[in-house]
């Protein structure tokens, strides 16, 4: 997977707008940060809930890995592209997607994925 991928793909999720901080794109809703694509880098940094990072990072090491820190303690975590699949992504975007949407909107789309 690529950059332009992650897009795509995040682009897709209900009420999400591209934005930017820190010179990197990102991914929003309801006006917070789900996702951060480090293009250069071949990477996004997701918000996931700590229990999702934590299953993440164990069954896909090469993939996953927590930010350092406190940010990576509150489930911030990288994904690296060059060997995601596609589905690890779209799965991945969602579940950063669940934890930072609005209640009424996450209940809106329960039925999503």
């Amino acid at each position: 997977m690529g950059p332009e991928d992650v897009r795509i793909l995040a682009l897709m999720l209900p009420e999400t707008v591209a934005g930017a901080h820190s010179g990197n794109p990102d991914f929003r809703v309801g006006g917070r940060v789900f996702a951060t694509l480090w293009v250069e880098e071949a990477r996004v940094v997701l918000r996931l809930a700590p229990a999702d990072q934590a299953a993440l990072c164990e069954a896909e090491p090469d993939l996953f890995a927590p930010l350092d820190g406190a940010w990576g303690r509150r489930g911030w975590t990288n994904l690296d592209l060059d060997l995601c699949a596609e589905e690890t992504l779209r799965a991945a975007l969602l579940g950063a997607w669940r934890m930072t949407a609005p209640a009424e909107l996450r209940a809106a789309y329960a039925d999503l994925g």
